[in-house]
């Protein structure tokens, strides 16, 4: 695939012009993601750090004091996302199952709400692991894909995905050129226990994990309050049928993995 590279001198984001950080999910998910910001300013190195956004488009997830003080690197397959981003460094519009960088050259590797969309996870895992130093930190974000919004997006079309984001969510703009949502895979990689397992066989060690219930839920409870009583109970009843060993409603996690100091990942 042929690769546009395009790198600007960029404002401070304390300016306030450019990019913000994205608005904190709701519920559960915002709770988790607090603490996965606090992990990452305490164990990423002081000073400059380098930073992959694997498909982060023109959103991110990091706070504005950790993007302020780094150099974002952002791949993604979506040419209107990347012409839409305003503040990484570099932006590459690339597949990031195939896009190399150069290895052990990135402190922090990021992948949200993007592993789902992968047909080859295991490749897209294998390109993070090269490029991270030792020490070095991934934080993937993804839905479950055994929780009822990940079994409803997995098995229903496209064209509900865009309904639901639309009416429910309400997002005017959902399904147009580079707006959410996009279509969904659910490799087997996508599952955390799978996931966790793939990278500890390349050098990585688990330094935080969280399932939780998914921000669908406490959307609709704002939104759509009479749904949301209908959708509670239908889950209430499901997890006490299945003597609560699975939470439906725990549709979303987050893994934060260090490269272990005597790691190394062969490039291929």
């Amino acid at each position: 695939m042929n690769q546009t590279i395009m790198t600007d001198g960029l404002m401070s984001i304390a300016e306030g012009d450019l990019h913000h950080d994205t608005e904190m999910p709701a519920g559960e998910a915002g709770d988790s993601l607090s603490k996965v910001h606090a992990i990452l300013q305490r164990l990423l190195p002081a000073g400059r750090v380098s930073v992959y956004e694997a498909g982060g488009g023109a959103a991110s997830y990091l706070p504005v004091a950790l993007l302020e003080r780094s150099d974002v690197t952002v791949v993604d397959i979506d040419p209107t996302q990347i012409s839409n981003n305003a503040y990484a460094e570099t932006r590459i519009c690339g597949d990031v199952q195939t896009h190399h960088l150069p290895a052990e050259s990135i402190d922090l590797v990021t992948s949200y709400n993007v592993i789902e969309h992968l047909p080859e996870v295991d490749a897209a895992l294998e390109r993070f692991a090269e490029a991270v130093r030792p020490g070095g930190l991934v934080l993937i974000g993804a839905p479950h894909p055994r929780s009822l919004s990940g079994l409803v997006t997995k098995h229903s079309p496209h064209w509900f995905h865009v309904w639901f984001y639309r009416h429910i969510r309400g997002n005017d703009r959902a399904g147009l050129p580079g707006e959410a949502p996009f279509p969904v895979h659910y490799h087997p990689l996508v599952l955390p226990g799978r996931l966790k397992a793939f990278m500890a066989a390349r050098g990585f060690e688990t330094v935080y994990e969280r399932v939780y219930e998914s921000p669908r839920f406490a959307e609709m409870r704002t939104r759509q309050r009479a749904l949301a009583t209908v959708v509670d109970g239908i889950t209430s009843l499901v997890n006490g049928l299945l003597l609560n060993r699975v939470n439906l409603r725990h549709g979303d996690y987050h893994l934060v993995l260090r490269k272990r100091a005597d790691a190394r990942v062969a490039a291929e």
